[in-house]
């Protein structure tokens, strides 16, 4: 976590977020609060849930001002509770109100994801098939969105198109079937790269099968079908891994899981979650120095 941090890309990001936040300069703090008075915040939570984006917070405020001081009271992924004070910043008032909105739209997003990504891992306790999430991001925010499923306790899927042959139906479509559109990926990408391709029909299984592809994606299969197409896969190729996706919810995620499938992954991880409430509040102001 801290060599990315450290990242260029990362940082890059929150001077071009506080960019559009700030602009010019913040009118209302510079027309009120005086350049040298100096006050000290809390942050702290208004929902339950787990907690994710400290460090992301922390770099937000000092990207602002290298001597704002900032403290986490707890430990990234923890479990939080309303009324919890999750960090403490200090330092120049303006400051510290310049980097407040982007701090807490950060916390309370990947706060959200971390929460709900846990609810689903909490659902799978004592089953061995991993929750993933998927390119379902919000555009600019992916590696954090994705960091904070991995704070949650799920894994992470292919970050991009670039890093992963994924062949899906239109593909299949273009290439002219499973069997063909196997047979290009696998005769142009290096022998590193698994592939994996997504069937919705038995045929269309058999055929991924004789092309050995390396990863199956079932698609929007009721469980009692999965089971089935999961065996079969098992049968044909232990070592193939099994992925389920489409329809996947909390009323229905360990139902799948149970089919003895190896991953099932989850787009609501990054698109549809409920952000936390976090907030932030000046308290034990100091008087500006004479």
């Amino acid at each position: 976590m801290a060599e990315w941090l450290n990242s260029l890309w990362l940082r890059r990001q929150i001077e071009s977020w506080l960019q559009e936040d700030i602009g010019t300069g913040d009118v209302t703090a510079e027309a009120t609060i005086l350049a040298d008075h100096r006050s000290n915040g809390i942050i702290h939570a208004k929902d339950d849930g787990l907690i994710a984006g400290l460090p992301v917070a922390e770099l937000v405020f000092r990207t602002v001002d290298a001597q704002l001081a900032f403290t986490p009271r707890v430990a990234e992924g923890s479990p939080i509770s309303r009324g919890d004070i999750v960090a403490e910043v200090s330092g120049r008032t303006r400051s510290i109100l310049m980097g407040e909105r982007l701090a807490l739209n950060l916390l309370q997003r990947l706060s959200g994801i971390a929460t709900k990504t846990r609810a689903f891992v909490s659902a799978l306790d004592g089953l061995p098939a991993r929750i993933v999430d998927t390119r379902k991001t919000t555009p600019g925010h992916r590696a954090l969105e994705k960091y904070a499923v991995k704070v949650g306790g799920g894994h992470n899927h292919r970050f991009g198109l670039y890093d992963s042959v994924l062949i899906k139906d239109n593909h299949i479509k273009a290439a002219g079937g499973v069997m063909a559109a196997i047979e290009r990926a696998r005769a142009r990408i290096p022998h590193t790269m698994k592939i994996e391709v997504e069937v919705e029909r038995m045929d269309q299984l058999a055929e991924a099968l004789r092309a050995k592809a390396d990863i199956v994606m079932l698609d929007n299969m009721p469980p009692e079908q999965l089971r089935d197409a999961v065996r079969f896969i098992k049968h044909a190729d232990p070592r193939i891994v099994t992925e389920a996706s489409g329809g996947v919810s909390l009323e229905n995620v360990r139902a799948l899981a149970e089919t003895g499938v190896d991953v099932i992954s989850v787009g609501s991880l990054t698109y549809s979650f409920q952000s936390l409430d976090i907030s932030l509040d000046l308290f034990a102001k100091k008087e500006a120095a004479q």
